[in-house]
Parts: structure tokens; C-alpha cells; sequence
């Protein structure tokens, strides 16, 4: 997937995550910057936790095996834990190619890493340059089509430099305006911390609003 890129989100989260401190809050309910780091450094090379968080109703040795090496990072110094995701996944992992990183982490570590900042107060939106705005309006339109899917009217996304998209068809639709970056996390349901304006027909926004309401 087109988007952000992945190394330069990477290091930003993790720079913002130190300043934030282990236990300060974060858009993910129920997790603070400590809980969110232990998820992406599963994510970057642990598939046996991984396994273990799906399977472990099914085969509890694989669910008791995940639940240790959650419970030994998170309770790792938060130096070690940010550096550890900071150093992304095993050498040996395809994740590592640039082209694989793209696809896999650009959207993954953009969205969490606003998940840091936007939880805390004073938040600002970030600064983007032409060239990341107009990746994050490739990768909203992609994203969009499976968040809105299930919309009661149709849904079209329009970015405040001028592009539009329909990601969800419709007789009677709704139009979501903001910038890339907050029509993406409206995407991705950080709808209450998203600056974004839905307009259209009250009935029409009124359903939308009902199938997506700003607590999640």
C-alpha cells in the first residue's frame, strides 16, 4: 500500500513515545505507550506470540506461551522496549526491504504514532509536506473502501488540496472533507481526535454519523 514512509514514521513514534513517557495514554483504548510499543515489537518479529494471541482458546500451551513474552516486555526498562522497536524486525525478515517496509508498516506506524501525540495535550496536526500528503490521499483511498463498507449512504472522501474519491457508492451520500492525514484517521476510527467536516443531507449525516459515531 502507497502511503508514509515507514522508516521516517518509525523513528518519529518512537522519539514521541520517549517524550510521552511509558504511561501516558494513547488513542488505542486501554493502552498506554508502553502497551502500544510491546504490540508493534509482536508485530515486527514475534509470529509465535502472534499465533498464540489467535490460537491460544484453541491450544492454551500457544496462549500461555504468548501471554510470557508479553508480560517479560512489558515489564522490559522503556529505554530497551523503544529501542527494540526502533530496530524493527530481525535482520533476516523481508520486512526489512524498503519496497516490503512500505507495504507493511508506512499506514501501521503513521496511524500509531498519531495514536501517541494526539493523546496527549497541546496536540497539534503535524506539518506535511506536499509530497507525504499526497502518499496519505493514495493510501486513504484504499483504506477507505473497506472502513466505510458498511455505511448506510454512499461516502466521498475530499481532501482539502482539491482531490476527490468515492469509497463507498450511493443514491444519497455524504461528503468527508479534511486533510489526508485526518480523512485517514477518520478511516481508521480515531474519529473523535480526526479534524474532519461531514456534509450533506441531515438524514444522510445523521446515518453516517450513527455508523460511525466520534467514540469509535
Amino acid at each position: 500500500m502507497p502511503g508514509p514512509d515507514a522508516a521516517r514514521e518509525r523513528d518519529g513514534l518512537c522519539d514521541d513515545a520517549l517524550r510521552a513517557g511509558p504511561r501516558a495514554p494513547t488513542l488505542c483504548e486501554g493502552w498506554a505507550v508502553r502497551d502500544l510499543l510491546v504490540h508493534l515489537a509482536v508485530r515486527d518479529g514475534r509470529p509465535d506470540v502472534l499465533a498464540g494471541e489467535a490460537l491460544g482458546r484453541a491450544v492454551p500451551s500457544l496462549g500461555a506461551h504468548a501471554q510470557r513474552v508479553r508480560s517479560q516486555w512489558l515489564q522490559e526498562p522503556f529505554e530497551a522496549l523503544v529501542q527494540r522497536v526502533r530496530s524493527g524486525p530481525p535482520s533476516r525478515s523481508p520486512a526489512r526491504w524498503r519496497p516490503v517496509a512500505q507495504v507493511v508498516n508506512g499506514v501501521e506506524f503513521f496511524v500509531h504514532r498519531e495514536d501517541v501525540r494526539r493523546a496527549q495535550g497541546g496536540w497539534q496536526p503535524r506539518e506535511l509536506t506536499g509530497g507525504e500528503s499526497a502518499g496519505l490521499w493514495r493510501a486513504v483511498r484504499l483504506v477507505a473502501r473497506t472502513a466505510y463498507r458498511r455505511s448506510p449512504v454512499g461516502v466521498v472522501l475530499v481532501s482539502e488540496r482539491g482531490p476527490r474519491a468515492v469509497v463507498r457508492p450511493g443514491a444519497v451520500a455524504v461528503s468527508v472533507r479534511g486533510e489526508p492525514q485526518e480523512l485517514l484517521l477518520h478511516a481508521f476510527g480515531r474519529r473523535s481526535h480526526a479534524l474532519v467536516e461531514v456534509d450533506g443531507a441531515p438524514d444522510a449525516v445523521r446515518a453516517f454519523a450513527e455508523a460511525f459515531p466520534l467514540g469509535g
